[in-house]
């Protein structure tokens, strides 16, 4: 653990159109020949997943790095790419299982941080697993807490142990450590475990984004000794904040290891949009073709296919059930206020041309009226609606790479 993994050339920030590409030469970042001698464990581990998991992609757009593929799990597939929405608590707020699975969605995510708060992962664990527990049959993800947790700035402490923070239901002192993520999610039996990183915030120095990369990679390989079970899919995270040498060495290391999947994580954690679209158009060449790649955190319709356009195959957001909650409706890539005057008499579906229920039954008036009067079915049917526009959109974007029309078809997006 004393080993020191990074020094990599200063290449500054990726906003200054810092290329990338020499890093990926840089083998002084991470102990690369480490990262490429597996343990036994991990090496069987691998060898009983790729019975389980296999991720095939059948088509490839000719203008971009944008692909069709399928993600098989022990659950079910998951056609890419795809909006995943979030379910935190093993719900989608305001909406069952049932009107979830008819919005589209294929995957869901829930959360370790929160689960492992309320009820315990031996709640859920002794019901039989999350796909039990929450009666959803699909394929579920979860994330690792990290992001959580060091949201906490002021009730936490980070270690290379791992991190301390306050309990916000009872105040009791939690060390959350790579082995212990790994064992509650393990206990939760979601079909993709996430591994335990360090996001740093937006603006952090360049110190400190080396220092938190540096700890995600030495807690990643913590997380794949800890992991048992290998009928759960661990993802690796690719950290470096705006750095683009560090997120090049980091994401040659963690391919090395070959994990059945990689994320693209610290995004969207306060950064400019054009910022974003160009750490993910620098990082995403540098994750291997033929595993799922995952954008934490990302939800829009430009960000997500600005991403697909650069190889990015999953995605998940809270913003459809966030905005369904303060009574706004997503609409062809437009935020609706329904409790604007404008709503108050319009006798039209929100979009005429969606499937969803809340579309084939309900005026923009009538929608109006429960957000104006509280009426919790308004949440609900703007839930629906919103997180079936974000999976079609991103159904819409998969048609359109089959027929070889994404770049025409999605333009105003990818600009």
């Amino acid at each position: 653990m004393g080993k020191k993994y990074f020094h990599a050339p200063r290449r500054g920030f990726i906003s200054e159109d810092a290329s990338p590409t020499g890093a990926r030469g840089s083998r002084g970042f991470l102990d690369i020949g480490a990262a490429s001698r597996f343990t036994t464990h991990h090496s069987l581990l691998i060898t009983e997943l790729t019975t389980q998991f296999s991720f095939q992609v059948s088509t490839r757009c000719s203008q971009t790095k944008a692909r069709v593929g399928v993600f098989y799990t022990p659950h079910g597939a998951v056609e890419t790419p795809r909006f995943m929405p979030v379910g935190t608590l093993a719900n989608v707020k305001t909406v069952t299982p049932t009107q979830l699975q008819e919005t589209g969605a294929q995957m869901v995510l829930a959360n370790t941080y929160h689960l492992h708060l309320q009820p315990g992962e031996r709640i859920v664990e002794k019901a039989g697993g999350l796909h039990q527990f929450m009666r959803w049959n699909q394929p579920i993800l979860t994330d690792s807490g990290g992001f959580q947790v060091f949201s906490l700035s002021e009730m936490r402490q980070i270690t290379d142990d791992g991190v301390i923070f306050r309990s916000p239901h009872d105040g009791q002192m939690i060390n959350l450590t790579p082995e212990r993520s790994i064992q509650i999610q393990n206990a939760l039996g979601a079909d993709v475990i996430m591994a335990f990183d360090e996001c740093p915030p937006y603006p952090a120095s360049r110190e400190e984004v080396e220092a938190a990369t540096q700890r995600t990679y030495r807690w990643l390989e913590r997380c794949i000794s800890a992991h048992q079970r290998p009928d759960q899919a661990l993802f690796g995270i690719v950290q470096g904040g705006v750095y683009p040498d560090l997120r090049a060495a980091a994401a040659e290391a963690l391919a090395g290891l070959d994990l059945p999947g990689y994320a693209i994580g610290g995004v969207s954690v306060g950064e400019p949009p054009e910022l974003i679209a160009k750490i993910v158009q620098a990082t995403t060449p540098m994750l291997p073709v033929d595993k799922p790649r995952y954008l934490m955190g990302v939800g829009t319709y430009k960000e997500m296919a600005q991403a697909i356009a650069s190889g990015m195959d999953l995605f998940d957001c809270v913003i459809p059930t966030r905005l369904a909650r303060h009574g706004a409706a997503l609409v062809k890539g437009e935020r609706w206020n329904l409790k604007n005057s404008q709503y108050r008499e319009d006798f039209q579906p929100l979009d005429e041309t969606c499937p969803c229920y809340t579309c084939q039954n309900f005026t923009r008036a009538y929608i109006s009226h429960l957000v104006r009067s509280q009426e919790i079915l308004a949440y609900t049917l703007l839930t629906i609606h919103n997180i079936t526009e974000l999976v079609r959109f991103t159904q819409k974007i998969r048609e359109a790479i089959i027929s070889d029309r994404f770049t025409t078809e999605f333009a105003q997006w990818l600009s």
